[in-house]
């Protein structure tokens, strides 16, 4: 019996790159045309976070809410677990995460979307409107073609990107709750990605990074429209 020092992160990857990005194209064939519903909510929540203030809060949050808990059930149990058996605890993990998130939708301010320093609201909507726009071009970018688009709201890596953007303009009490999850998903995922020796395996940590940072700065006034 080889000695467990032996092993390396690829010798536990229970599918190829190929079935990987196989699972995305069937995923967005079976769901067609939802993806424009998709990346509309995504837009209003970044357009509504950028406004901030309490009427903003709450529907973010609800609106993120069912982002999570769609992704949890139509793609990493519906899909994911047919070729990752941890994907079930993947799920359990994101509808942990949309639990939370409907629970500060019943709250009075939400997410508590209040004025922050310029600085972090630049950060902060720049990470959510790469996760929403942005992160579906890079199947294109990179290759695999527009079949094998990962869309916000319909896909784990975007829902998580876009939501860490909008945590970082989240109330302390509400980012902090809100981040553990977003934060072990993106470091689980760019193992994973950098184990298949995927190109964009840096994405989600780097933007992880980004937004602790952020997150971090001091409070200040938002820019004036």
């Amino acid at each position: 019996m080889s000695e467990w020092w032996t092993y390396s992160l690829s010798d536990f990857l229970m599918f190829s790159p190929r079935t990987y990005y196989r699972l995305f194209e069937l995923h967005n064939a079976r769901l067609w045309p939802a993806h424009f519903v998709a990346v509309a909510g995504g837009v209003a929540i970044v357009v509504l976070a950028k406004r901030g203030g309490p009427a903003a809060g709450r529907p973010v949050a609800a609106m993120l809410a069912l982002a999570w808990a769609w992704v949890a059930w139509a793609f990493l149990w519906q899909r994911y677990a047919t070729v990752n058996w941890a994907a079930t605890w993947m799920a359990a993990a994101f509808a942990v995460q949309a639990l939370l998130f409907g629970l500060f939708a019943m709250r009075g301010h939400g997410l508590g979307l209040a004025p922050v320093a310029a600085s972090r609201v630049r950060t902060g909507l720049a990470i959510a409107t790469g996760g929403v726009l942005a992160y579906p071009l890079a199947s294109v970018a990179l290759g695999r073609g527009i079949a094998a688009a990962e869309v916000f709201g319909m896909a784990p890596d975007p829902t998580v990107f876009a939501t860490l953007g909008i945590l970082v303009l989240a109330a302390p009490a509400a980012r902090w709750a809100l981040l553990p999850i977003p934060l072990a998903w993106c470091a689980m995922t760019g193992a994973t990605l950098w184990t298949m020796s995927s190109p964009e395996w840096w994405l989600l940590p780097l933007a992880a990074v980004v937004a602790l940072a952020a997150a971090r700065l001091g409070r200040g006034s938002r820019p004036q429209p």
